[in-house]
């Protein structure tokens, strides 16, 4: 028969032992339970937060496309005034290209094709096709069409017409027959290719090109800066005049003396200027410092970046600047195909401009302005030798891109 005395009882040291065991374990289950409760309000918040992050940059990125797209429509007051551009159909310029044929593509720009067309008059044009479907592409469409309309000058690119047919979006331009400057330097000049271009043709080129970008800084009020000039964008004629083009990522400036806007960072890398990549401050010297650039591959027949060349080489600025100044290193920088063509005191001079278009401080760099008085005696006080237009060359495919270089930047 079991006891049911005391001395069936558990020892009291048995009972603290457990009794402790059983405390600890409450404890831990506790400290375990807190643990995961702040991790689980960490991670909602950190959800939280990330979705709060993103509403923020979606608004601020709406508001930067309203800002830019309020740029279309509130263009400043130009000389001549607005001209009505032509509106074509898209079966007309299907018709124009022959179903926008690979034959006819002429080049690519950021948001879209370039084809060669004929129009129903019989006239060439460059008709270039924007990608569907992508807002910047549509943004282009407008901020070209209204600013072209009211851009008057020999030295821009003419707008014909467009084309907004349901989602097609089409601009018409007048055709250049010599294709873009980027061809023409970086060509050896053989059969079926783009003519090389001798000194006297690239002084003309590079004061067109200055003139250009002067009617955008200086006879509009407020200026307009380009924010994409670069050598694919300079156009040449049958008699290699140029004219400056692709207007998509232009911007309105400040009406102030030294003033800029700020507004995301676009542009082709290498032709940025420095502070605009950095900060998003834009002003028309971001646009003399792409001049500067243009001026460095004219001379130098080098392009903005090339990484595949030796260590200190790949970044023509960067490379070119302490040359520029430097008598005898210049001379071995120029562009060997232009050898003989010039005299020193023209390349010094020539050097010099490029020297101070291209400073990392915008307030050293000179007004377009300066530039155009400066080039307009190299010009006018030489015999420049006629190049031999060739109608019938390849034009290459040209994809230097246009892009968001810095996407953070505010707008």
């Amino acid at each position: 028969m079991v006891g049911t005395g005391p001395e069936s009882a558990p020892p009291p040291s048995m009972l603290e032992k457990g009794g402790t065991h059983g405390g600890k374990t409450a404890v831990v289950v506790a400290v375990l339970v807190v643990i995961a409760s702040i991790a689980i309000l960490s991670l909602l918040l950190a959800i939280l937060y990330y979705y709060y992050i993103r509403r923020r940059v979606g608004r601020r990125s709406d508001d930067e496309e309203s800002k830019e797209s309020k740029d279309a429509t509130l263009l400043p007051a130009v000389v001549g005034g607005r001209t009505e551009a032509q509106v074509f159909t898209y079966k007309q310029l299907q018709m124009a290209t022959n179903e926008f044929s690979p034959v006819n593509v002429i080049g690519h720009g950021g948001f879209g094709s370039v084809f060669r067309g004929a129009l129903p008059d019989g006239k060439l044009a460059a008709i270039k096709q924007l990608d569907r479907g992508g807002k910047q592409g549509d943004h282009e469409f407008r901020v070209e069409v209204d600013m072209l309309s009211r851009l008057h000058s020999p030295y821009l690119l003419e707008l014909i017409g467009y084309c907004a047919d349901q989602d097609h979006r089409l601009l018409v331009y007048e055709y250049m027959h010599n294709g873009n400057l980027q061809e023409h330097l970086y060509s050896d000049g053989t059969c079926g290719n783009p003519p090389m271009l001798d000194w006297g043709t690239r002084m003309r080129i590079a004061l067109d090109a200055a003139r250009g970008l002067e009617y955008l800084h200086e006879f509009v009020d407020p200026p307009i800066i380009h924010r994409d000039f670069k050598s694919s964008n300079i156009l040449l004629d049958q008699n290699f005049s140029a004219k400056v083009s692709d207007f998509g990522l232009a911007k309105i400036g400040s009406d102030k003396v030294g003033g800029h806007v700020s507004t995301r960072v676009l542009g082709t890398h290498g032709y940025v200027a420095p502070e605009y990549a950095m900060t998003g401050h834009l002003t028309t010297k971001s646009d003399v410092y792409s001049y500067g650039v243009v001026l460095l591959e004219l001379l130098t027949g080098r392009v903005p970046v090339d990484m595949k060349r030796p260590p200190g080489e790949g970044v023509l600025v960067s490379w070119a600047l302490p040359r520029l100044t430097d008598r005898e290193k210049l001379k071995n920088m120029v562009d060997p195909v232009l050898h003989g063509q010039y005299t020193m005191k023209e390349l010094i001079q020539v050097a010099a401009i490029a020297a101070m278009c291209v400073q990392s401080e915008a307030d050293y760099r000179p007004l377009i302005t300066d530039v155009v008085q400066s080039l307009v005696p190299l010009v006018k006080h030489r015999m420049c030798s006629k190049v031999t237009s060739t109608p019938n060359f390849h034009h290459h495919i040209v994809t230097l891109k246009s892009s968001s270089i810095d996407s953070g930047s505010s707008g």
